[in-house]
């Protein structure tokens, strides 16, 4: 019985699991926007949210919560002064997941995860380009 069992487990065990996310984390704070397939950007937003919100706490304490997830002093720095700024004003919603279709091999569906901050209109303009490329 899966009684009071939270998140999905991606077909890994715990510490299989546990490493991807953080790597994915580690990957959107970075570039600001992956892709990804859906289940996968879904359970790495939680982590991320969850991270903005000890960022915005800032005392000393929750950046060494963050630091166990991103592993890496420099990463840690960057994201406390130029990610967690960005959302003073906001109380949640940090991240942004879109549907982007199905991957080519296994037809797994795709989506964006990104920070809330970028404009739609960004995306769409990155899109054309990809297509354009592709062609």
């Amino acid at each position: 019985m899966r009684h009071r069992v939270e998140g999905r487990t991606l077909g890994r065990e715990a510490d299989h699991r546990k490493a991807l996310l953080n790597n994915l984390v580690k990957s959107l704070i970075i570039n600001g926007r992956i892709t990804t397939t859906h289940t996968k950007a879904l359970e790495s937003r939680k982590l991320a949210e969850r991270l903005i919100t000890y960022g915005k706490k800032g005392d000393v304490h929750n950046q060494r919560l963050i630091y166990a997830v991103l592993r890496n002093r420099d990463l840690v720095k960057k994201f406390v002064s130029e990610v967690v700024p960005k959302f003073d004003d906001r109380k949640g919603g940090y991240t942004r997941v879109l549907k982007k279709g199905f991957r080519k091999g296994d037809n797994a569906p795709l989506s964006i995860l990104e920070w809330s901050y970028y404009e739609l209109d960004e995306i769409e303009s990155s899109s054309e380009k990809e297509k354009k490329t592709k062609e």
